[in-house]
């Protein structure tokens, strides 16, 4: 699976998810891009997308999108803190289908 984790994530995250094609945002050259903008860019590219970013749900029209969005419940963005999450997200990787926003952990 291609996954394109936000650049709000730590960039050791994507080396841990084991089995999937993982980037980050700036490693895309999409750095500072604007969540729609951002949206419609992982349109057709990417298969899941992986954020921190709670708001998302409520500031974007997620219902059509061709890729799923998991959205980590953690108390920071710091790796540490991120890092106890990475077999949920796997798991929440295995079962996404596109369209679908799933909370990790639920």
């Amino acid at each position: 699976m291609k996954v394109i984790l936000d650049e709000c994530l730590p960039k050791r995250l994507a080396r841990e998810l084991t089995g999937h094609e993982a980037v980050t945002v700036p490693m895309a050259g999409w750095a500072g891009i604007q969540n729609g903008d951002l949206l419609r860019r992982i349109a057709g590219n990417y298969d899941a997308f992986i954020t921190i970013d709670g708001n998302l749900v409520h500031q974007q029209n997620t219902a059509s999108l061709s890729f799923s969005v998991i959205i980590l419940r953690a108390p920071s963005n710091k790796f540490e803190d991120i890092h106890p999450l990475i077999p949920d997200i796997l798991q929440a990787l295995a079962t996404a289908k596109p369209g679908q926003i799933l909370y990790v952990p639920e």
